[in-house]
């Protein structure tokens, strides 16, 4: 429940959680007469997401709720947000973002993992190459790592290989190992650390001569290391706050998440709770410093519920805006997923713009569809497949760097090849054009070629009890196991004592607390307390003690 000051307060509710019955199947048919029961004991229901819902520990993915829904599948290219010298550029560089924010649904099964408890949190952090851009700011970033040729299906070539080397299980430190049938199976390639970057995929001729070489104040082995630190805020209903950071490359994101889902038919819909704003990027220093872009997020639809054979599909609108920085233009992005016909396959379609906002003026929020656009607003148009390739072009002349004092002197000077503005064809004059005859399509992201990156995370022991891992660690050891009944219990332990620490806040006259957010998030824009930024702090620092150890060990060590 929210107060009006938007800080959240517990609901007391005495009912009993909606429960679905244990088959006793452990195979996949008992589990969708489970899935059959649930979907009909919803119908009709406003709100799943907001419901009390208990269900057979055999229906969950043995991973918690906080470690599965994150945005940095590839936080490399998240990093990479503020690499552009030009305005145009750094959104192009969100786009991408975006684009990769859920590329666990393409790579992996749709699955349901545990409900997060109030007051459980999740750290974790990356360190990734960072990615290489051509001379030509209109060609893609190159990425280093987690990354295979491209694919027609976007499946897994033969070398790949199941497993994960970091996420093959949420107890990773207690040397389990999961089932191949586990969500995390099939995400990774078999040799991740090597990056499809040779002469022959990128191109003939010398590699580097093609690239520019920016270093931003990366680590001593050249990776950038990303954190992320997240918390259930409340339970009734289910919000978590959460926030990452890449400080060498000066860009942050922060927000709130929450969700609605309701049945309809046979479909499962997923969309943005009333708190859930998107997330927030912010960019902190470096060339973009100022600018916050705000994603919205669209809507999701779980499919192939009757037949146990789950697919995502995606609809509606997802809108990008800058804010923030210098003082001149803005540039706003529309997203428009395209609705699945009802007969045949599903074919993952999108198309969007890029389109300029001026300051002062207010007009560019009603443009929630691309054909809301003026055609004179129009700097770019892209299409392409959430699931695949996306390719864009420029249509106008607001997508090209302006001229600065130092074109006398240098006829480019942000030292890119640009091409005239004169000869670009122009879009439609109500929405995108992206049928008609070109060759100045740019691919802006091909996701075949894209894998998850795998977290890094301490080890259980280091853990505090109410992190992710460790307060699920009973439950995640029984289902790796396929000790149902007993993972069932575990389950049944952690939920009810929850319910007996909200009873006794409830008794005393108090309200849950965030440890690591602020309670206010009314703006749909995480907050920090102290000891979040505390942890944050630590999880950039981890490691680094033993690294420091090890080198002195190595120091210490006479030479044979």
């Amino acid at each position: 429940m929210t107060t009006q000051d938007g800080t959240m307060q517990e609901l007391h509710e005495d009912d009993v959680p909606l429960t679905v019955p244990d088959s006793g199947d452990a195979g996949e048919g008992g589990k969708l007469k489970m899935i059959v029961q649930l979907v009909k004991k919803c119908l009709g229901v406003k709100d799943i997401a907001a419901m009390r819902l208990s269900l057979p520990a055999s229906l969950l993915e043995p991973i918690p709720n906080l470690e599965f829904s994150h945005y940095l599948d590839r936080p490399d290219i998240f990093a990479a947000v503020n690499d552009y010298e030009d305005a145009f550029d750094r959104m192009l560089a969100v786009i991408r973002f975006t684009a990769t924010k859920d590329l666990k649904y393409i790579r992996g099964k749709v699955c349901k993992p545990y409900n997060s408890v109030l007051g459980e949190h999740f750290r974790t952090h990356w360190d990734v190459p960072p990615v290489v851009h051509p001379i030509d700011s209109d060609e893609p970033p190159v990425v280093q790592t987690f990354v295979t040729a491209p694919t027609a299906s976007g499946l897994a070539p033969p070398e790949f290989t199941h497993g994960m080397p970091s996420d093959a299980a949420s107890i990773k430190s207690s040397k389990s190992t999961r089932s191949s049938k586990s969500f995390m199976s099939g995400l990774t390639p078999k040799s991740p650390s090597t990056a499809a970057t040779s002469p022959q995929q990128l191109a003939d001729g010398d590699v580097s001569a093609q690239m520019s070489q920016l270093n931003l104040g990366e680590s001593a082995d050249g990776k950038l290391r990303v954190v992320y630190l997240t918390e259930q805020i409340s339970h009734h209903p289910p919000i978590s706050a959460y926030y990452a950071v890449c400080p060498s490359r000066s860009v942050e994101m922060l927000g709130v998440d929450q969700i609605s889902a309701k049945v309809s038919g046979t479909t499962l819909k997923v969309a943005p709770g009333s708190f859930n704003k998107g997330m927030f990027v912010n960019i902190t220093g470096g060339h973009g410093e100022g600018e916050r872009y705000q994603v919205t997020h669209p809507v999701a639809s779980v499919n192939g519920i009757l037949r146990g054979s789950f697919y995502i599909t995606v609809s509606d609108t997802t809108i990008i805006t800058c804010t923030g920085g210098r003082h001149g233009h803005k540039f706003r992005t529309i997203i428009e997923y395209k609705e699945e016909s009802w007969l045949g396959k599903p074919h993952f379609l999108l198309e969007g713009v890029i389109h300029t906002v001026f300051e002062g003026d207010a007009q560019h929020e009603e443009w929630t569809r691309i054909k809301h656009v003026p055609h004179s607003r129009v700097a770019a148009v892209f299409d392409g497949s959430w699931r695949g390739l996306i390719r864009w072009k420029r249509v106008g002349p607001g997508s090209y760097p302006a001229a600065t004092s130092s074109a006398a002197s240098s006829p480019n000077p942000s030292h890119i090849a640009l091409p005239s503005a004169s000869n670009r064809s122009y879009g439609a004059a109500s929405k995108a054009d992206l049928t008609g005859p070109s060759t100045e399509y740019n691919t802006l992201i091909d996701l075949s070629t894209l894998w998850v990156v795998p977290k890094q995370v301490r080890p259980l022991g280091k853990q505090l009890p109410t992190e992710s891992r460790k307060l699920w660690e009973g439950v995640t050891s029984r289902l790796l196991k396929k000790e149902f009944s007993e993972a069932t219990r575990e389950k049944v332990v952690i939920e009810q004592r929850q319910r007996d620490e909200a009873a006794e806040r409830k008794k005393k006259g108090v309200s849950f607390v965030p440890r690591y957010f602020e309670e206010d998030i009314s703006s749909g824009v995480s907050k920090l307390t102290e000891e979040g930024r505390k942890a944050v702090e630590e999880e950039l620092q981890e490691g680094e003690e033993e690294d420091e150890d090890q080198e002195q060990t190595e120091v210490k060590t006479p030479r044979a």
